[in-house]
């Protein structure tokens, strides 16, 4: 049996209408490093940016976005912070920010931030829970609550849906699943 690719996140590249405005949304707002940027010899301009110092680049802003009419193709661009009281501090910061439809909702498996950036692509900021629930779901949480508070309320729900276990348990059983294959 062959062993499987081992396949993780690397970046993120996406068309931009307005490079300057999304350059500075994702630096400033997001906390994104410029690590490079410039032109190919036709003319179109790239923004790499990363928060992390052994990755060039996470995201690639490049210039000339086709016009798509009303569908944009990206479904969503996660982000991962370390805890709770890390999510709860950037929902904070960007309470105020140009940001539209902020969220903040709980999957059982993991507490998560969404809003828009400002051409509308849907942005994720999100970190993991204790336990695993069977998905999808996609409840409201009150990031204004203590942290202690969002943690017992996201436990009692958990353990009235179904498919409830820790998060320990369901990362053997998908390990088990993903070394059988």
């Amino acid at each position: 049996m062959q062993k499987p690719i081992s396949l993780s996140f690397s970046h993120f590249g996406f068309f931009v209408s307005d490079l300057q405005k999304m350059k500075l949304f994702y630096s400033e707002v997001m906390g994104f490093h410029i690590t490079d940027e410039g032109q190919f010899p036709n003319g179109q301009s790239l923004v790499f940016l990363s928060r992390d110092p052994e990755e060039h680049h996470q995201l690639v802003l490049t210039a000339g976005c086709p016009d798509q009419g009303a569908f944009n193709r990206i479904n969503q661009i996660s982000f991962f912070v370390e805890d709770l009281e890390e999510l709860k501090a950037f929902y904070s910061s960007i309470e105020n920010e140009s940001v539209t439809e902020l969220q903040a909702v709980t999957h059982g498996n993991a507490w998560s931030v969404y809003f828009f950036d400002p051409e509308g692509n849907r942005i994720e900021v999100y970190t993991h829970t204790p336990w695993y629930v069977s998905q999808p779901l996609r409840e409201p949480i009150d990031m204004s609550l203590e942290i202690e508070d969002i943690f017992v309320q996201t436990k009692a729900l958990c353990k009235t849906l179904p498919g409830y276990q820790s998060r320990d348990e369901w990362q053997k059983s998908m390990n088990m699943l993903m070394s059988a294959k």
